[in-house]
């Protein structure tokens, strides 16, 4: 079976490292997927100590990015961002999956 492609773009990897350095932690992202949010699912993030042992792990620019084999279905192929804008800033989830989201960009269907 083909691990499915994530992502996590240099600048989401210099916010990730940027946090942990400030928190004393290795960078280490936890992306994870729950039900909510106003179209159905919502983006969960934090900073994780290690990955579980079932985490689908990703590395990228210094920094790692795990998912949990539940939350693996929804966000495959995905790539995770940060951004910065006038509204404020901000990880962005670019789902192929999603089929509908919400206008702030943390919530989606699929």
């Amino acid at each position: 079976m083909d691990t499915p492609t994530l992502n996590l773009s240099p600048s989401a990897a210099a916010r990730v490292a940027a946090i942990a350095q400030r928190q004393g932690k290795a960078p280490l992202l936890r992306l994870a997927v729950e039900g909510g949010g106003c179209s159905g699912f919502q983006y969960r993030f934090e900073l994780a100590d290690a990955p579980d042992a079932d985490d689908t792990v990703v590395e990228g620019d210094g920094a790692r990015m795990v998912v949990d084999p539940i939350s693996l279905d929804l966000v495959a192929g995905c790539t995770v961002d940060y951004v910065e804008s006038l509204g404020g800033a901000a990880f962005k989830v670019e789902n192929p999956n999603a089929v509908a989201g919400c206008g702030c960009g943390s919530s989606f269907a699929v």
